[in-house]
């Protein structure tokens, strides 16, 4: 279908790439009046929220695991409140006294949706780490509990006052998380069990922040989550207010460029030459190739480019989606593993960021998708099992068999290294797994591995990496929503508010807030709603957020991989 000849030319505003934090500016901009265009290159919204489908049975999350801090206050439920959408996302809580399961050689954890347990575990664990343990969760809990009150805060508080209320913030948000081990001293393998869960953000304890690591350990103490009905649900919602307040999805639409004419953005270009007029854009695609190839040097700022140019991205995943023809054991309930075989996880770190690609797999992330939501029909068949298993992987090209990415037009899928590869590293990611949940081989019904390769095929992310930016400028600093070019606002996992489900949307509602003049998080954590809900859609029984995902133009269009 060519969607160009029903979209109008000239909007309030454009939106470039459909993840969660360009659904998020967008929802909020349409619904506070704003006809707005949201642009995306993939056939479906959502970033790495989105979900695809196999053999008509398995239904697998791309990068929805888990959300933290979604309980009756709080802020995932309250930026959706604030679309007056809270009640058509159920948030399924996860295990509050166990979800997630830390396990080293020697030692395992079981983290609890409680600041006290959670510090008692980790010294009953860690005895001869007692006083080490007690002042590092001192630190991070106090962070977590100030980032989170300034995030709320209201628009009259003034900055003297939000640094007189961060005290703990202003020493130690900055500096990295190894400093703060070194202060506490504590051993490699208390390091360890409390950096495990550091794949969540994509750097090690000597990149990330304190800031970084208190802002994410905390939101999941507040308690663990998983949407109901999948990652999907998220997106299919953002997508619904936004169409339901006359702004229009356009899947399958490559931005080239940003048009920009002194220092005013002017709207769009894309690949196939349509341009679409706008005095609002919005990027939501990768940082770098926004500010180096849609918009260009020439009209941003020399220590901006120089920034951009010499940033660190965070590391990127190999993801094996697995499904079996049996169920998981039945005493095993759905928290997440983190699983390492190593004490040491500076030198993991240090292993991969030298380019090397390991024989052995050393550590694993599994997610249970169909423990977490067992309502969920599309997930995978009555009596089958469906989870995923995640490892990080050095940041380049060449353990792959190539020289460059798909987003440079690097075709790689059918070449023999590339192939040998996903076969060797999909058997090391097997007998890893086996390790830990036991033998399963034998009842395989799917296997599918996903390479950095492919996360940069479907989101033009640079180098493969769902994080964003690692390091950009000084240490602690990522570039805001804001830029010097009138009209243009970046969102997404590069921007200081953070990667994750929780830190895209935040920055989504963060740039609507700048671009309203409004504080919309404050507004909305109290009740706010911004437009009006009653023309948000009836839900049929046939509903399916895989289609709404896709834009009103390609509900009908053919492809979509529908489930028996």
């Amino acid at each position: 279908m060519d969607q160009s000849n029903s979209v109008p030319q000239t909007w309030d505003a454009i939106v470039v790439g459909a993840g969660l934090g360009g659904l998020t500016c967008a929802a909020y901009l349409a619904a506070a009046g704003r006809r707005v265009l949201l642009l995306e290159q993939h056939d479906i919204a959502g970033g790495n929220s989105h979900v695809f489908r196999r053999r008509r049975k398995y239904e697998f999350d791309v990068g929805v695991h888990y959300v933290g801090d979604c309980g009756p206050d709080g802020i995932v439920p309250a930026i959706l409140g604030g679309l007056g959408a809270r009640d058509r996302v159920e948030f399924l809580e996860l295990d509050p006294d166990c979800f997630d399961k830390v396990v080293l050689p020697e030692v395992a954890v079981d983290v609890p949706a409680s600041w006290p347990e959670y510090r008692a575990r980790l010294k009953k664990a860690l005895p001869e780490d007692s006083a080490g343990l007690d002042a590092f969760c001192d630190v991070i809990e106090t962070m977590g509990e100030e980032q989170r009150n300034t995030l709320l805060a209201p628009a009259d508080i003034s900055v003297p006052e939000i640094v007189a209320g961060t005290p703990t913030t202003q020493a130690w948000g900055r500096r990295s998380l190894t400093e703060l081990f070194d202060h506490c001293e504590l051993s490699p393998r208390a390091r360890t069990v409390l950096a495990a869960q550091s794949p969540n953000y994509g750097v090690g304890p000597d990149q990330a922040t304190v800031s970084i690591h208190a802002i994410v350990t905390d939101h999941y103490i507040r308690g663990a989550y998983f949407p109901a009905g999948g990652g999907q649900m998220l997106a299919a919602t953002l997508v619904e207010v936004l169409e339901a307040n006359g702004g229009m999805l356009r899947t399958r639409s490559l931005v080239q460029r940003i048009k920009v004419e002194d220092k005013q953005v002017r709207g769009v270009v894309l690949a196939d030459g349509t341009e679409y007029d706008a005095p609002l854009v919005v990027s939501n695609a990768d940082y770098r190739r926004t500010v180096l190839d849609l918009v260009g040097p020439d009209h941003l700022g020399k220590s901006i480019i120089r920034n951009t140019e010499q940033a660190e991205m965070g590391l990127p995943f190999v993801t094996l989606y697995v499904a079996l023809d049996r169920e998981l054991e039945a005493d095993r309930n759905e928290a997440n593993v983190w699983w390492y075989d190593t004490d040491d996880i500076d030198a993991y770190y240090r292993d991969l960021a030298a380019g090397k690609q390991p024989e052995d797999v050393k550590f694993l992330f599994i997610s249970f998708g169909s423990l977490k939501d067992r309502t969920n029909r599309h997930t995978c068949p009555p009596g089958h099992s469906n989870f995923q298993l995640m490892t990080l992987c050095p940041p380049s090209y060449a353990p792959w068999g190539v020289e460059t990415g798909p987003a440079d037009g690097t075709r790689y899928r059918r070449l023999d290294a590339y192939k040998a590869e996903k076969e060797r590293f999909t058997e090391a990611m097997l007998t890893a797994a086996e390790r830990v949940l036991g033998p399963f081989r034998d009842n395989l019904v799917h296997c599918e591995l996903a390479t950095p390769l492919t996360q940069e095929r479907y989101t033009l992310s640079t180098g493969g990496t769902p994080f964003g930016l690692a390091r950009w400028g000084r240490a602690g600093t990522k570039p805001g929503t804001g830029t010097s070019i009138s009209g243009l606002h970046m969102v997404g996992q590069s921007t200081r508010y953070g990667s994750g489900i929780t830190g895209v949307m935040v920055g989504g509602l963060a740039a609507a807030a700048s671009i309203l003049e409004r504080p919309l998080m404050n507004e909305v954590h109290n009740g706010a709603v911004v437009g009006d809900p009653s023309l948000l859609p009836e839900r049929g029984a046939d509903w399916d957020p895989v289609v709404v995902s896709r834009g009103k133009d390609r509900r009908s269009a053919r492809g979509l991989a529908r489930m028996d």
